[in-house]
């Protein structure tokens, strides 16, 4: 048995990783991981077609995404877990199938006869279902239609997975979308034939991005309707003298939680990662055992967390193995796992709170620093006058989106350095993990308008893109006429559905990097190049001169 995994921008030599992936999932997790993608395809192909017929399932759906969501790199390491996804999984295909099929009777159709996932059966044992997984992943894809179609193909898996967390962040909090829904069967349904044409498979991809658009549009009203609008707001980045709590990942219910139980106990609270953009939310700030931020991006965790002296837990995605050092504090709940590792049960963090109790804690504070976090679009907006008045009297020349995710791989070197040399008239947005290769650094502001505004996490892409709309109406133009640059970064699959997004309201010269994705194969990216103009980064002068030129 071999793996090949190419979803991430760190597989190995750039082509795939082929005996243990970078990330730290071996083969059997990987494999398993494609099966589960493979079964997600069989329930679609019924209930798309039930769909048409005017039949739906939440149960269904809600699978549908959290499955996605569940092999996303850095998520699910725990190939029990995995397992126990696949059979849940054919229990809801063989629902699917059945709802179908009582739907053709009802209006006197008859059904389809189905074959390939939709037929799948499943072996008894996990060793059989490892077996039965080596005709489900991307090899045998490559085999049957060649690197291009499959790179197409598992662009469009990679975009649905990213936009699968975000559905079901939005899910969480009580938005959903039927819309997103009803494209996510039929996207699976559609792959599950094996489309050959590049022609037939680009707007398909292209829709993705559309998708995702409506997913972070909920998201963003399901995290600001619950919790406020983000708030510009100084988060310490230095230790409080205590027993502590550092909660990494992305979910912002999972903080909501872990606030409220830990209220009063005398335990300091600190974010990770991505939950750095959680300090502006009034409906988390107002807890005041909130204390600050700790640490990074997901990449350096194992040192961090190594000298954290409290409890860790992790939610959503970006775990990485844990050391022995602290493997028995720290925690995961939601859809993370790690073999060997706690998993909170709904929301139920005493386990937590007990290990925090037991720990050293910080012994003394530390010297306060500060970062400014909570540029929302919100935020940017209330100010939006003084920003159009700063563009219109030349005090800004230009607005650099500096964003995306952070990684370990050699190369991201030059998102620090391109945005120490902006030019002074100039501003950056930033968000997502990448910002803390630079976020720490004085930029200053014009005019009082701070230099760097940080719009939150790589949930928050829609911030990002609503403010550039925004600023194209207030000068009567289209967001590729601004004098706007987009300097992104990529690591997993949330980064690939924004970049689909991105594309899809047909944003142009997005300059893409550390490497580009594996998946995309020469014909892919001239394609792209072509139709969108997009680049790979070079060196930060010679975009900055190629950009500034202009």
């Amino acid at each position: 048995m071999s793996m090949f995994c190419y979803q991430c921008e760190q597989t190995a030599k750039g082509t795939g990783c082929t005996v243990m992936g970078v990330c730290g999932k071996d083969e059997r997790t990987a494999n398993l991981q494609d099966l589960l993608v493979y079964t997600c395809k069989g329930i679609s192909m019924y209930a798309h077609r039930a769909r048409e017929l005017g039949v739906k399932d939440h149960e269904i759906d809600k699978f549908i995404l959290e499955a996605l969501f569940t092999t996303i790199t850095n998520v699910n390491f725990d190939e029990d877990r995995i397992k126990d996804w696949i059979v849940t999984g054919i229990k809801l295909r063989d629902k699917a199938k059945n709802l179908y099929e009582s739907a053709c009777e009802s209006k006197n159709i008859t059904p389809e006869k189905l074959e390939g996932p939709a037929s799948f059966i499943p072996g008894a044992t996990k060793e059989e279902l490892l077996k039965q997984s080596e005709d489900a992943g991307i090899k045998k894809l490559m085999e049957l239609q060649g690197d291009v179609i499959a790179g197409l193909h598992f662009l469009l898996i990679y975009g649905l997975k990213g936009t699968a967390a975000y559905g079901d962040h939005a899910a969480i909090l009580g938005k959903e979308n039927e819309e997103v829904y009803a494209y996510f069967h039929k996207a699976l349904d559609f792959l599950s034939g094996n489309p050959s044409s590049v022609d037939n498979l680009l707007p398909m991809i292209l829709k993705c991005g559309e998708v995702n658009l409506k997913a972070m549009e909920i998201l963003d009203a399901a995290n600001t309707e619950t919790y406020g609008h983000p708030e510009p707001t100084k988060v310490r980045v230095t230790a409080v003298k205590g027993k502590c709590i550092l909660a990494s990942g992305h979910d912002l219910k999972d903080m909501e939680e872990l606030l409220k139980q830990t209220e009063g106990k005398g335990i300091n609270v600190y974010t990770h990662g991505e939950m750095l953009p959680l300090n502006a939310y009034p409906g988390l700030k107002k807890y005041k055992h909130l204390v600050g931020n700790y640490g990074g991006a997901w990449q350096n965790q194992q040192k961090e967390f190594d000298e954290f002296p409290g409890a860790i837990v992790m939610t959503t995605n970006c775990i990485q193995k844990p050391k022995n050092t602290y493997k028995d504090r720290i925690f995961t709940c939601g859809l993370v796992a790690w073999p060997g590792v706690t998993h909170i049960k709904d929301r139920d963090f005493t386990p937590v709170i007990e290990a925090a109790l037991k720990a050293e804690g910080f012994k003394e504070d530390e010297q306060e620093k500060t970062i400014m976090v909570g540029f929302a679009h919100n935020a940017v907006m209330s100010v939006a006058d003084k920003v159009i008045q700063a563009v219109k009297d030349g005090a800004i020349k230009h607005f650099f989106l500096i964003g995306g995710c952070d990684g370990a791989k050699s190369g991201r070197n030059y998102y620090t350095e391109f945005s120490q040399k902006v030019p002074r008239d100039c501003v950056i947005l930033t968000l997502a993990c990448g910002k803390y290769r630079f976020n720490k650094l004085d930029f200053g502001d014009i005019g009082g308008i701070p230099r760097l505004l940080d719009m939150g996490q790589c949930n928050d892409a829609y911030s990002a893109i609503q403010v550039a709309v925004a600023l194209a109406g207030a000068f009567n133009t289209d967001v590729n006429s601004l004098p706007l640059s987009m300097i992104l970064s990529w690591y997993e699959q949330k980064a690939v559905c924004i970049l689909l997004t991105l594309l899809h309201l047909g944003i142009k010269n997005i300059r893409l990097g550390p490497s580009l994705p594996a998946f995309i194969t020469p014909p892919v990216l001239q394609v792209l190049v072509d139709k969108f103009a997009i680049k790979p980064i070079s060196t930060p002068d010679e975009d900055l001169k190629a950009i500034l030129k202009n």
